[in-house]
């Protein structure tokens, strides 16, 4: 599992004989594929939370879509493939947040869209029929890649999932900040939560995996030290 830096920021990394490419912004692209992989984009998270009579900002669904074009238009991707949590509640279809779904589906009919559900789109239900998804049950297995929801699945083929929200803790003497990250072993690499309003879960790396973190800028990998606890 050999690891190399790339254009944009990007890391690149063999993975069961593929080569994919990390992404700053909390995305994998495969490019034999032409293929991104997101995971955890929970549309619809800052409505439910409005239905809830909790203030939270507007404005997350327009963010994430106008990051996916951003990383379409840069990979010249032909295809996004969801790794669950599409939707984040059934207030997520919200007449709002569906109203900018078909607008940008509008804009981007040739782009072949996969969701595979996760926890959350079992609550919130399939998105609707003219968003063209197509749709699968985990694992969905492509070339030697089982795509998954849930990282801890058993499943043939190397794991791809998200599901965790992972984010590590970097320090610097007192400083330290919390940064998205996908964890990588010989089994299985989880990816961060790709959405805008979906927070994180502070990892504790097993002995066994490997850390890149992101600043949104680049991908690197945390140096192995007895003190990578994450804490």
């Amino acid at each position: 599992m050999s690891a190399l830096p790339d254009h944009h920021g990007a890391l690149a990394l063999e993975l069961a004989g593929e080569l994919v490419w990390l992404l700053p912004e909390k995305a994998l692209y495969w490019p034999r594929e032409r293929m991104l992989v997101i995971a955890d984009i929970h549309f619809g998270k800052a409505a439910s939370f409005r239905a809830l009579g909790v203030p939270v900002p507007a404005g997350t669904t327009s963010a994430n879509l106008a990051a996916l074009d951003r990383l379409v238009a840069r990979h010249g991707a032909r295809q996004v493939l969801f790794l669950g949590d599409f939707l984040h509640a059934k207030a997520a279809h919200a007449v709002s947040t569906m109203a900018a779904m078909q607008r940008w589906r509008a804009l981007n009919p040739a782009l072949a869209l996969t969701l595979v559900r996760g926890n959350h789109d079992l609550h919130a239900g399939d998105p609707p029929l003219w968003l063209s998804i197509a749709m699968a049950d985990e694992p969905m297995h492509l070339g030697p890649f089982a795509f998954c929801h849930h990282p801890d699945l058993l499943a043939t083929g190397y794991l791809m999932a998200g599901h965790v929200h992972p984010v590590y803790r970097l320090r610097s003497g007192w400083e330290s900040v919390l940064l998205p990250c996908f964890m990588a072993n010989g089994q299985r690499i989880v990816l961060p939560a790709f959405g805008a309003f979906t927070g994180g879960h502070a990892v504790v790396p097993e002995a066994d995996e490997r850390l890149f973190v992101t600043s949104g800028d680049a991908v690197v990998e945390v140096p192995a030290s007895p003190r990578r606890d994450g804490r």
